[in-house]
């Protein structure tokens, strides 16, 4: 079961007090890339916080992206994420799903990628029933960790 830190309850509250929209996605994040970064950036700027929900390791392992995945551990991948300016919390979960920490955050705006459709992504009844809405972010071409890593091992 999800669970939020104490540290990110308090913050929450404060954020909310405070009248910011709240912001989420999430995902795995595994060898940052541009496409990450852009997708992030632009998930920032629909609000005042941007929260991103982090696939465990184990969790991570679960979606079949293929062997030796996640490349980056968990920690990694949440530090590196963290680094980011346009990133103000990460929260790690270990379901399949991110529905539980969905509701836990009560996120604004739930955001994905634009290789999703509005009817496949995961909380966003949760989210519109609260008054909140979904936006789907266009890729940028070219650019998916597995396709990055399968140019490494070819050698391109």
């Amino acid at each position: 079961m999800a669970t939020l830190s104490p540290l990110l309850a308090a913050q929450l509250e404060q954020w909310r007090a405070g009248g910011m929209q709240i912001v989420f996605t999430n995902g795995v994040f595994d060898i940052l890339h541009y496409g990450h970064v852009s997708l992030l950036e632009h998930a920032r700027s629909l609000g005042a916080v941007l929260i991103v929900g982090l696939n465990s390791d184990a969790s991570a392992r679960g979606l079949g992206k293929g062997s030796g995945r996640p490349v980056m551990d968990q920690h990694a991948r949440s530090e590196v994420l963290l680094a980011l300016t346009c990133v103000d919390s990460v929260a790690l979960f270990d379901e399949p799903t991110p529905l539980e920490l969905i509701r836990l955050i009560r996120p604004d705006v739930l955001v994905k990628g634009g290789d999703y459709e509005l009817d496949r992504v995961v909380g966003r009844d949760f989210v519109e029933s609260h008054g909140g809405h979904v936006e789907l972010v266009p890729l940028v071409p070219g650019y998916s960790t597995t396709e990055i890593i399968r140019r490494i091992c070819e050698g391109k």
